[in-house]
């Protein structure tokens, strides 16, 4: 065991190899392969990369902006050259990936058209439309998170790391235009998680 837990690929092939058993064998319930368990499929995508892009924006956030000033200057490359490089990585591709499960899901689910339009796709009928009012805001939320990620931080971030070559008051500058979007990010991302949770359990 511990030299499966060594070794971090083995463990998520077989993570994921023990979570596609539990997804087919849901596949053998009541309801078989109907659009519900695709939608069902869906759904745990979205969230499985939705915790890895979001658990990767607070560990930016939480940990490495507001340590980064206290880290001796012979150290801070081993989080720029190595550590930052790789979490941004994974975090634009969770990003991408998370949005285009969340509008599969929609899709498959009959509601992206009335979302996308915060409930006033046909007309609007208060109460009854105000789920898609909730849902389309968290997911217009998202998409500016996204569009953030890919457009704005991942950019500056190539040049305040040095994958790109610019000079240092270039650099500096996009490593700040890279935090403030980062932490515009966040201040999104309560409230979008808000309206995904909450509406699940009030209007799922």
């Amino acid at each position: 065991m511990s030299g499966l837990l060594s070794n971090f690929r083995n463990t998520i092939i077989v993570s994921f190899v023990l979570a596609l058993v539990i997804v087919l064998g849901y596949g053998h319930g009541p309801q078989g392969h109907d659009a519900v368990y695709f939608q069902a499929v869906f759904r745990w995508l979205h969230v499985w990369f939705g915790i890895l892009w979001i658990g990767l924006l607070y560990y930016f956030n939480f940990v490495q902006i507001r340590v980064m000033p206290q880290i001796p200057a012979e150290l801070k490359p081993a989080v720029s050259k190595y550590i930052a490089p790789e979490a941004l990585f994974w975090f634009r591709w969770a990003a991408l990936a998370t949005w285009i499960m969340g509008v599969i899901l929609a899709f498959s689910r009959g509601y992206l058209a009335e979302a996308a339009t915060l409930g006033l796709w046909g007309g609007y009928t208060p109460g009854v439309d105000m789920g898609f009012t909730f849902i389309g805001t968290g997911m217009w939320l998202a998409t500016v998170m996204f569009l953030n990620v890919w457009g704005v931080i991942w950019p500056n971030q190539k040049r305040a790391l040095g994958i790109i070559e610019v000079d240092a008051d270039a650099k500096a500058k996009a490593a700040r235009t890279a935090m403030l979007f980062s932490r515009i990010n966040t201040l999104l991302s309560i409230p979008m998680l808000a309206t995904m949770a909450m509406h699940q359990t009030i209007f799922g």
